[in-house]
């Protein structure tokens, strides 16, 4: 079981049928984001921009990291925080009416873009203690192992990677 190596597990009686998996609400949450959406893996997916699309995003990011690539729970939360902070900014940054959304798998590492129509950079600022805003890409330089900004006849791709341990 994915999260439990190393842990004993419950010994099944003898002619009990064992326990079904019943998806939580999260999983029912992520599972109508793909079915709405698609599959960021096998191509970008367009999100609406809007502040709300960040919980789609999330949720996809959440079901490929954690469920499809069967990646750690906390390389998982990191994706998640990650998508968030680069969705945030598509939305709010660039007045689009579409954002992209893909993630790409490889030996080693797994790597999460998002799309817009707006060639302006994004700006690292150096942060704070008490600021409450413009930590979005700080997190994203402190938590990823890699990520940039790729400029695109319209538009721009803003990206990160994590490299993952393969067994």
């Amino acid at each position: 079981m994915a999260g439990l190596e190393g842990t004993e597990q419950p010994r099944q009686r003898v002619g009990t049928a064992p326990a079904r998996w019943t998806p939580t609400v999260e999983d029912e949450l992520a599972l109508k984001a793909l079915e709405l959406f698609g599959n960021p893996t096998l191509g970008e997916v367009r999100l609406p921009s809007r502040p709300e699309s960040a919980a789609a995003a999330r949720r996809l990011t959440q079901s490929v990291v954690l469920r499809h690539w069967g990646l750690s729970a906390q390389l998982t939360e990191h994706a998640v925080l990650l998508v968030s902070e680069l969705v945030g900014n598509a939305v709010r940054h660039t007045g689009a009416r579409y954002f992209g959304l893909r993630m790409l798998r490889r030996r080693g590492w797994f790597r999460i873009e998002v799309r817009d129509p707006s060639r302006g950079l994004p700006v690292l600022l150096p942060v704070r203690e008490l600021d409450t805003s413009g930590r979005g890409l700080f997190l994203v330089d402190k938590l990823s192992d890699r990520w940039g900004v790729d400029l695109l006849a319209r538009g721009k791709t803003t990206w990160f990677e994590m490299r993952v341990v393969d067994r």
